[in-house]
């Protein structure tokens, strides 16, 4: 067993047992690096949607997991916890958190169940390679030597948060062995915007309930209209296309974008800008008014406060930190009452919060997203077991394969799965070479 995630745990504990003893090698100093992290130390293990919603967490690659999730899902991943001792509830969203808010809970549980099956555990033991002979897996070598095995697990996760173990280490000893790698880059990643001085200004400031959309366009080629009647199919005019959308929470930071539905979108933004020559966004700050409705609130409120001036009047739509940057970019003066201002100005005012737009230049780099996307080809897996299909008693779990899923619980509920799966076909292919 390589590696010491939560793939790997749960892969080790359900390899062991019917007399296959199990050695799982870790190459830091401690096990569950990464879980601890997870979910700001909270650890968001998986979430409530039904199956079909799930799935569609994972994009394109989803399906393949209808196999791992069949044999392990939510609940029998809530009832193994509860079993020991971690009791969870669940959140808005439907994310799914230890009642205790701890994640080291989970890692406690985990190592409960390596102790009660018998699983030997080695740290400070980097993997360097696997042993293949005839097309068969038969061992590792590592910096302590060389360990023969019946069967091998590789659970060394992707390259995000290196200093966890997860260094890519997985990708270079599987193309080794001759499978192909799906090149890795950041998901669940803030983003880098053009704009930085503008984001810096509002820095700080996060934003519940707002709209975010993504375009492979720059952003003065976005069009208000656009965005009112946007979905991920339609074309839209000068061959500009929609990339996605979120709705949710969102943050400002010193370089950019972060939060939640940031993160969700930054997958399909990297793809985008490795493939076209410009992406941007549109932040819908006010997606329950159409543009309509928001310019007859704008004129309501001038009718109502003509007194007030255009920073008062923006005050009551906005935070308070968003009112200067914000005016900044109306070309109407911040002192200017409220009664004198125009129609074309308040419905600058309200394109303005039905569409704040910046260019991306990047995400931040694979060793600070918090999922890696790409790894093992899924076409070189078996679905059903997780074995190599193309190195015989090898085994794949977690996130060396190429699985990513949104922000929200599915990429740990995608870990726990494979991470079960794999360390039962394991059990059961050993059990039946041991029987003969």
């Amino acid at each position: 067993m390589v590696g010491g995630g939560p793939s790997g745990l749960i892969a080790a504990i359900n390899a062991a047992g019917n007399g296959v003893e199990v050695l799982l090698l870790e190459k830091t100093a401690s096990l569950g690096n990464k879980l601890l992290l997870s979910g700001k130390t909270r650890c968001n293990i998986t979430n409530a949607e039904p199956l079909e919603n799930f799935l569609l967490a994972y994009g394109d690659n989803g399906k393949w997991l209808r196999n791992a999730f069949a044999r392990f899902f939510r609940d029998d991943l809530i009832d193994f916890f509860a079993q020991n001792g971690v009791i969870c509830k669940q959140e808005r969203g439907g994310r799914i958190f230890p009642a205790s808010d701890a994640a080291r809970d989970v890692l406690f549980a985990l190592q409960k169940e390596l102790k009660a099956t018998g699983v030997e555990v080695v740290t400070d033991c980097a993997v360097k390679k696997i042993i293949t002979k005839g097309g068969v897996a038969t061992g590792v070598v590592t910096s302590r030597g060389e360990f023969p095995a019946s069967a091998v697990i590789l659970a060394t996760g992707g390259a995000s948060y290196p200093q966890t173990g997860s260094s890519g280490d997985g990708f270079k000893m599987a193309r080794a062995v001759g499978h192909t790698i799906v090149t890795p880059m950041p998901a669940l990643v803030p983003l880098v915007v053009q704009e930085v001085e503008l984001a810096k200004a509002m820095q700080g400031v996060s934003l519940k309930n707002v709209r975010l959309f993504a375009f492979a366009c720059k952003s003065e080629a976005i069009v208000t209209d656009w965005l009112l009647a946007a979905t991920n199919t339609k074309k839209y005019p000068q061959g500009n296309y929609l990339i996605g959308s979120e709705f949710g929470e969102l943050l400002f930071t010193h370089f950019g974008l972060g939060g939640p539905i940031v993160l969700s979108l930054s997958l399909a933004i990297n793809k985008a800008l490795s493939a076209t020559p410009a992406v941007s966004v549109a932040i819908d700050l006010k997606p329950a008014l159409s543009l309509k409705q928001l310019e007859a609130r704008i004129q309501r409120d001038c009718d109502a406060y003509g007194k007030r001036t255009t920073a008062g009047i923006l005050a009551g739509l906005l935070p308070s930190k968003m009112v200067a940057p914000f005016v900044s970019l109306l070309d109407i003066p911040a002192d200017k009452r409220a009664c004198d201002i125009n129609a074309v100005m308040r419905g600058r005012m309200a394109t303005a919060l039905k569409s704040l737009r910046f260019n991306i230049t990047r995400s931040l780099p694979l060793s600070r997203a918090i999922v890696t996307a790409g790894g093992v080809s899924l076409a070189e897996v078996n679905p059903q077991t997780m074995e190599s299909l193309t190195v015989k008693r090898l085994f794949f779990c977690g996130e060396v394969i190429d699985i990513a899923g949104d922000t929200g619980g599915y990429n740990l509920q995608a870990a726990f799965s494979t991470g079960f799966q794999a360390g039962k076909s394991a059990n059961h292919l050993i059990c039946r070479v041991q029987e003969r």
